[in-house]
């Protein structure tokens, strides 16, 4: 039985390797899968890998919170699926396959709770002072969605992005990797919140893409606040997430909640959010397929995942530069593969503050 805690720095490298096969003896764990091969490897760039979209962050460091900002300066087709139940959004009705507007030109993540949703309101004045929206009799309207993630509890909660950030991050964006870690929307990310704040671990912004011989393109950006702890898919292993009782280990939120060892979990405070974005040609209906593919990524990465305390939500973006037919299931599936690389590379890319060690943290610990 897998009832030991597996992130213990006193039982050591040694016994965490035991009690990952024992996990898999049991078949609660998935056995590590075959190598990668040599084509289709994960670039660096991220979500900039994809033609026609930039990227541009804006910290407040002094809190530490941000919003990160996806620019679709052509436009580019749109889709979204919520699966959390605690989510705060914008414009999510308009991405229905139903509804009119088929064409976004950016997407906002934030910090800051309901508040950071007025980060939008910068990148809308951003886009208009370019002329670059949705054509009307009287001027074009930016499509703008966004969504934002809960982080009040790190720092002062009186310092949130505003519209002025949104429009700082617009301004900045560009097609160069995309920074990762305690940026943007991550800069006041969390995880591993089972047991409280307080055993908790610092989450960031990570991102992933990877492109294909033929040229398709599918890449992820994800700001990491997760309620559950962070697993690296291949090995079952805890990256980051609740941590024992001294503060030094990964108790494993599957161990605890297996054992009936949690009391009532806390409510808010959570979210995980994010992008995913193609070079293919798109409809509506299918870029709102791709997003409900990706979020299998989430679940391969985080547990537990889209819980009562999450409002997890995922964009998908379609700019059409590739001239070939894409086939949606291949897509779909690269989505959740990118998806499940970036909420990894999150959590790797962050560094801790006062109360919130990062994986790298405990990564070093004494006999880890």
């Amino acid at each position: 039985m897998c009832s030991t805690d597996p992130g213990s720095a006193r039982e050591g490298r040694a016994a965490r390797a035991g009690w990952v096969a024992g996990c898999v003896a049991a078949g609660l764990l998935m056995a590590s899968p075959a190598p990668a091969p040599a084509q289709g490897r994960f670039d660096v760039r991220g979500l900039t890998a994809v033609s026609g979209i930039t990227v541009g962050h804006h910290t407040l460091a002094e809190r530490p919170t941000g919003c990160t900002v996806v620019l679709a300066g052509a436009g580019a087709v749109g889709g979204v699926d919520v699966r959390g139940s605690a989510p705060g959004t914008r414009e999510t009705d308009l991405l229905s396959p139903l509804n009119l507007v088929d064409q976004v030109h950016a997407i906002v993540l934030a910090g800051g709770s309901a508040f950071g949703l007025d980060a939008a309101s910068g990148v809308m004045r951003f886009l208009d002072e370019r002329k670059i929206g949705f054509p009307t009799p009287y001027g074009v309207v930016p499509i703008v969605p966004a969504a934002i993630l809960y982080d009040l509890g790190v720092g002062d909660p009186r310092v949130r992005p505003t519209a002025d950030c949104g429009y700082a991050a617009a301004r900045a964006a560009s097609d160069d990797p995309v920074a990762q870690g305690n940026v943007g929307a991550g800069a006041g990310a969390t995880v591993g919140k089972l047991l409280g704040r307080d055993r908790a671990m610092k989450g960031g912004l990570g991102s992933a893409s990877i492109t294909l011989p033929n040229g398709l393109t599918v890449a992820a950006l994800i700001a990491v606040n997760a309620f559950g702890d962070v697993i690296d898919p291949a090995t079952g292993r805890v990256l980051a997430g609740v941590r024992t009782a001294d503060g030094l280990g990964l108790a494993d939120a599957r161990v605890l909640i297996r054992s009936g060892s949690t009391q009532r979990t806390p409510i808010g405070e959570n979210t995980t959010i994010g992008v995913v974005a193609t070079n293919a040609r798109l409809t509506k209906a299918q870029a709102t397929k791709v997003a409900q593919m990706a979020h299998d990524g989430l679940a391969r990465a985080i547990s537990p995942v889209h819980s009562m305390s999450d409002g997890d939500t995922l964009f998908a973006l379609a700019t059409g530069t590739l001239a070939q037919t894409a086939d949606v299931n291949i897509i779909g599936a690269l989505a959740a593969d990118v998806v499940a690389q970036a909420v990894i590379n999150a959590v790797r890319q962050a560094t801790g503050l006062p109360g919130l060690p990062a994986a790298r943290d405990l990564a070093a610990a004494p006999g880890r």
